[in-house]
């Protein structure tokens, strides 16, 4: 089936090299990075020591665990509608944990560490077991995926022991956003981060971003393709975002009525930082607000059937949730984790170019993991439709 990568037209060709281009623009900073040190190629500094690029770690690593309704619908509940979806759902998480793990990875001083954790194994770090969850969860994805696939294109179930990795996954899905909030919420001296729902909450952002953008990248699809996953099954998907983001904004609710009735001044100062400034500093003040009024306009978008029902007001209200989700953890939740510091002042944050550059370059190898398995997968369905219809 692989060979099926390697033909395409002049924009799937053009889209792999636009792709690429990135990628190599994003090595080289990384190399200006390690070369003048990241207090110079970065914003980071002594106050803030995790920025945008673990943010994203956070946020997609919730895009990758949004696999699970989809996954557990089809296999679990023979939802048959999702038929078609379920890969693409699998084959988007494989592009997820590869852009949330690329993400620490270029970060870091040293990367040649990253196999110490693997060497020296240390159960009692949260660190490790981040590792362990994401790297199990892409092999699961990658596995179930590419034999589920096979086996259509062969006109043969898949294999029965197959059912076992399956489970396991749906399973495992949760765990990578648990584990990557435990990374956070237990650390004292951060009290924005300091709170028991903070898992409950990734899981509800990602149930709400991450089948946002599957329902965004279907319906891409079907425009380049006509490969059709079917209306009911992206209604379906809009029905799971609304309900998760609608539980989101309440646990939010919840924080800010912890936050503010208590008057617990350290809980208070990174809400008012984010919304509303403190001490005169209120850089990413717009941004906060950006994020809340995105969220209004999915949620009105998503939430009434007409508009819902709608191709373009469901895009949109797909596109509006999924970056007032990125906005609120890919940049503020580090930010507001860091910001006022121990001392209860403001030392601003800013992501450097390098930062940015190389970000990109990350998210570019995660699309185009993406793009190549979907390329696959459309073609291995476009065949076996074919065949049918010749049979008839």
């Amino acid at each position: 089936m692989v060979e099926k990568a390697l033909k395409g037209g002049l924009k799937y060709w053009l889209w792999l090299l636009f792709l690429a281009s990135l990628i190599v623009i994003a090595f080289f900073a990384w190399q200006y990075e390690h070369h003048y040190g990241a207090g110079v190629a970065t914003g980071l500094h002594r106050d803030l020591t995790w920025g945008f690029q673990i943010g994203q770690l956070a946020f997609f690593v919730g895009v990758a665990a949004s696999a699970v309704p989809v996954v557990l619908s089809y296999y679990l509940h023979n939802y048959k509608e999702f038929s078609k979806l379920t890969i693409l759902a699998e084959f988007m998480a494989v592009g997820a944990v590869m852009i949330a793990m690329l993400s620490v990875f270029v970060v870091m001083g040293q990367p040649t560490r990253v196999f110490n954790v693997l060497l020296y194994p240390t159960p009692n770090s949260l660190i490790f077991w981040d590792l362990v969850v994401l790297s199990t969860y892409l092999f699961l994805n990658i596995l179930c995926g590419w034999m589920v696939l096979h086996s259509y294109y062969k006109e043969a179930p898949y294999p029965s022991w197959l059912k076992f990795f399956i489970y396991w996954a749906i399973i495992w899905g949760p765990s990578i956003h648990i584990v990557t909030a435990f990374l956070l919420q237990g650390l004292p001296g951060r009290h924005y981060w300091l709170t028991a729902i903070m898992a409950a909450r990734f899981l509800a952002t990602a149930f709400s971003a991450g089948p946002a953008l599957l329902i965004i990248l279907a319906i891409l699809i079907k425009k380049l393709t006509q490969f059709d996953v079917g209306e009911r099954a992206l209604q379906t998907v809009a029905k799971i975002v609304i309900y998760a983001f609608i539980i989101n904004l309440l646990l939010f609710g919840f924080e800010l009525f912890t936050a503010f009735y208590s008057g617990i001044h350290s809980h208070i100062a990174p809400f008012l930082y984010l919304f509303v400034g403190y001490e005169g500093h209120s850089e990413w003040v717009p941004f906060a607000w950006i994020s809340m009024i995105l969220a209004a306009i999915g949620l009105i978008l998503l939430l009434i059937p007409y508009t819902r029902k709608k191709e373009t007001t469901l895009v949109l209200g797909c596109f509006a949730i999924f970056f007032s989700v990125w906005i609120e953890k890919g940049l503020l939740l580090m930010v507001g984790g860091f910001t006022p510091n121990v001392f209860e002042t403001v030392t601003p944050y800013y992501p450097a170019l390098p930062e940015v550059l190389i970000q990109t370059g990350v998210w570019a190898v995660g699309f185009l993991v993406i793009t190549i398995l979907y390329k696959i997968t459309i073609e291995v369905f476009k065949s076996k439709e074919l065949v049918v219809k010749l049979k008839k």
